[in-house]
């Protein structure tokens, strides 16, 4: 991903959330998400994101078409010593984003991104990769587990729009 792509990323984050999310967070949030308010934010974050963060984009005709973002592992019971200076090396990483435009969706582009970013992971020494899913996004849950990827047993729920979202985490050995 480049500079560039960020409003493309947002267009595909926001109108992916519209999709995947509807019945499973207030809609007026999701209605009232802005493809510019994201990519103003993105890039504001685009400039100081770490660089063990590692962004992809799927591109068809030019045009991006999807995103997925992976890093090293932000949860501390998966990352002991994360918030230490200087931190130990991390030997799990995240999946942090995959998003696929709305109308591509069970074309390959998801399975694309998700194998570069596993590849990605493995090469940043990551032993095992970790996502977080929406709790009822069925179509998610069924696409990561057809990849290898279990539930871990760990559940948290996020605040969207004043109400509580509740997530599943998911893990897979990249051994």
């Amino acid at each position: 991903m480049t500079e560039a792509d960020i409003e493309a990323v947002s267009a595909v984050r926001v109108h992916g959330w519209q999709k995947a999310y509807r019945g499973l967070m207030p809609q007026a949030y999701l209605d009232a998400m802005s493809v510019a308010a994201d990519a103003e934010q993105r890039r504001s974050w685009f400039g100081r994101r770490s660089p063990e963060v590692s962004d992809l984009v799927a591109e068809r005709d030019g045009e991006v078409v999807g995103w997925a973002c992976v890093g090293p592992a932000r949860d501390l019971d998966i990352a002991p010593g994360a918030g230490e200076l200087p931190a130990p090396r991390p030997t799990a990483g995240e999946l942090l984003a995959l998003y696929v435009a709305p109308g591509l969706i069970g074309t390959g582009i998801g399975r694309a991104l998700l194998s570069a970013g596993t590849a990605r992971a493995r090469a940043s020494g990551f032993h095992t990769l970790y996502l977080w899913v929406v709790r009822g996004n069925s179509r998610a849950q069924r696409f990561y587990e057809r990849a290898g990827f279990v539930p871990d047993g760990a559940e948290e729920a996020s605040e969207v729009g004043g109400s509580s979202v509740p997530e599943l985490r998911y893990r897979r050995s990249l051994a």
